[in-house]
């Protein structure tokens, strides 16, 4: 079982990572680890980060 982090920061790390090795976009990796995007974009956003595209990362 994956533990997502709490910590902004912590979060940013993990799910690059995540879209980097294991899924090709976000919705994708939200439905298989039962996340809700919304809820994850408002952490990501909050110390300044949004999802690319066309990295498949959130820069």
């Amino acid at each position: 079982m994956n533990t997502v982090p709490n910590d902004p920061v912590m979060l940013l790390s993990f799910v690059n990572m995540k879209l980097r090795d294991f899924y090709p976009d976000p919705d994708e990796m939200c439905r298989s680890m039962g996340l809700e995007r919304e809820n994850l974009e408002q952490k990501l956003s909050s110390i300044g980060y949004e999802y690319d595209p066309e990295t498949n990362q959130y820069v």
